[in-house]
């Protein structure tokens, strides 16, 4: 519509206070009171470039507010819906998502999968990870934790590592351990559970219930493996496997074993000559 056959725009008086507020009111958003400004001029009458030239905007924005106004009145000066699909996820969805994934479990499972949870909540699994993502949350993901009351850790830390990056000379040093995942294992003190950017965390720590040992002895100098499979767990398996250690190493070395979180009988842990 050229400037040249404008229709008039009359305001009623509640239009124009409303406009006013809108114009004035610091909380308004600057897009709603940009227009608000602009149908107001109109009023005062004018083509669109005047109208443009005054208050320093485009004269096809003043020809769009002009023609929104005309048409719905102050319902046109209102943001248009986007573009795009609408929005299917409630809240509602979105908080049981959340509040299952923190506080619940699956039956006969860990922790929900992605699929699980978009069953019973009812949405589907890709949005049940952006819901996921959204909120830092990482149900797969676990990490181990091990708080030691011993007094003397820092000085066995330094025998350990020294061993590792200075041993003896005419010594040999193994890296033993046990193989605990192919037994039943419970952790000694409860799973922390997961909240918003922090995972599920497990005790470092654990208790066995089962009698499987496979034993393992790393020679850190060559990488050779020395291993024993054990049917039960006594003291005296492990001493046998102490012996298999000492039989297979070189007469006249020196033997340092550096025992990781063995749980026999009888057995002392950390570094020994």
């Amino acid at each position: 519509m050229g400037d040249s056959r404008l229709q008039p725009l009359v305001l009623s008086e509640t239009e124009r206070q409303t406009l006013n507020n809108w114009a004035k009111r610091r909380t308004t958003a600057q897009g709603l009171a940009l227009r608000a400004r602009i149908v107001l001029a109109c009023a005062q009458g004018g083509p669109n470039l005047a109208v443009a030239a005054r208050l320093g905007v485009n004269r096809g924005t003043v020809a769009k507010w002009r023609t929104r106004f005309l048409r719905d009145r102050l319902d046109g000066l209102a943001d248009e819906p986007r573009p795009g699909v609408p929005r299917t996820i409630t809240d509602a969805q979105v908080e049981e998502v959340v509040v299952r994934t923190l506080e619940e479990t699956p039956p006969g499972g860990t922790h929900w999968s992605k699929r699980e949870l978009a069953k019973v909540v009812g949405v589907s699994p890709a949005s049940v990870l952006r819901i996921w993502h959204a909120f830092g949350l990482q149900p797969w993901r676990t990490e181990t934790f091990k708080i030691s009351p011993d007094p003397f850790l820092i000085e066995k830390i330094r025998d350990v590592v020294g061993l590792y990056l200075a041993p003896p000379a005419n010594a040999v040093v193994f890296a033993v351990d046990e193989k605990p995942q192919i037994q039943a294992l419970e952790r000694t003190a409860p799973v922390l559970p997961m909240v918003p950017g922090v995972p599920e965390r497990r005790s470092f720590d654990y208790v066995r219930h089962g009698t499987v040992d496979l034993f393992a002895a790393l020679n850190t100098a060559t990488g050779k493996v020395i291993t024993k499979l054990s049917a039960q767990h006594r003291a005296v398996d492990f001493r046998d496997f102490l012996d298999e250690i000492d039989r297979q190493t070189e007469p006249g070395l020196a033997v340092h074993v550096i025992c990781d979180n063995c749980e026999d009988r009888d057995v002392p842990q950390g570094a020994g000559a």
